[in-house]
């Protein structure tokens, strides 16, 4: 029996009218739809709705089926930042850093220590000269949140930055944890250097392990938990502070305050002008801290 011309088994386009395209991903399909993006042709296999028309699933892959970039619509944290494989590698490194120069005074012994720990202004009989901040070496208020003389000291601080910055780094995303943690650490060295005496040594990560004591408080409270156990554990932190000797009280409290108000810079930030708003709380507190230092060495000048 002879096929009937029109029906199902004949091939399109068998009568000399137009074939439709093939869809780029089945040779065999022909499909009047196409890619709102790119444009390839999609059979119904391949085509997925998005907020116009349909998408071929190599757009898809790259951006997010409305249009925009992959990274648009990447999940983010409470701060804004980018969700990472690893949420604690800023921390991580941290440490090493940390351990890393511990094994540089063990190496090198009170002579880098003299070098490299804050100070405001006086004679180092180590190295028989005068140093400090204000005789310009501003490196040390950050060189000195870096630096430990006692394995007590180092081994007590890391467990802090462990078990604080496992909180705060997921929380805030890798560059705006690294941001709190570094001015928090110059904010407590920017305070020390201010009040303390000026031939009075400080170094350790303290202030900056107090500076994500103060954010941990605030993402606390941003996520409404029960804020009790927060407060004993500051409580407790403050009364060892002010209990023990020989502790840079100064650098504990400057870090703090920093720590606080940078988070609430960032958590608190009205999402439409986050970064903005977030970079510009960073830089005001940077700039007090500079006025701090400018101020301390004008009247050690």
């Amino acid at each position: 029996m002879d096929q009937a011309p029109g029906s199902p088994q004949e091939p399109q386009g068998a009568r000399g009218g137009p074939s439709l395209p093939s869809c780029y991903r089945h040779p065999g399909s022909e499909t009047g739809i196409s890619c709102t993006r790119c444009e390839r042709p999609i059979c119904p296999q391949c085509m997925i709705s998005a907020s116009v028309g349909f998408q071929c699933p190599e757009c898809v892959k790259t951006g997010s089926g409305t249009g925009h970039s992959a990274s648009a619509v990447q999940p983010r944290t409470i701060a804004g930042g980018t969700i990472a494989a690893d949420p604690f590698l800023v921390t991580k490194i941290l440490l090493g850093i940390n351990v890393a120069v511990y094994a540089l005074v063990l190496t090198l012994g009170k002579e880098f220590v003299a070098r490299t720990e804050l100070i405001g202004l006086a004679v180092n009989p180590h190295l028989g000269e005068i140093v400090g901040v204000a005789d310009g070496q501003w490196y040390r208020l950050l060189t000195s949140v870096f630096l430990h003389q006692d394995l007590s000291h180092i081994v007590f601080n890391m467990l802090g930055l462990w078990f604080l910055g496992r909180i705060v780094e997921p929380a805030l995303g890798r560059s705006r944890f690294l941001a709190l943690y570094l001015l928090s650490g110059l904010g407590g060295s920017a305070l020390a250097y201010l009040l303390a005496a000026e031939n009075q040594p400080s170094l350790g990560a303290s202030g900056a392990i107090f500076g994500l004591m103060g954010a941990f408080a605030v993402l606390a409270r941003r996520s409404n938990l029960d804020m009790r156990p927060v407060a004993v554990i500051l409580a407790i932190s403050l009364v060892l502070t002010f209990a023990r000797p020989g502790i840079s009280w100064q650098g504990h409290i400057g870090g703090l305050v920093v720590g606080a108000l940078i988070a609430l810079g960032m958590v608190y930030a009205p999402r439409a002008h986050r970064t903005l708003i977030q970079a510009g709380v960073c830089g005001a507190v940077l700039l007090v801290i500079l006025a701090m230092v400018v101020a301390r060495t004008v009247a050690l000048s």
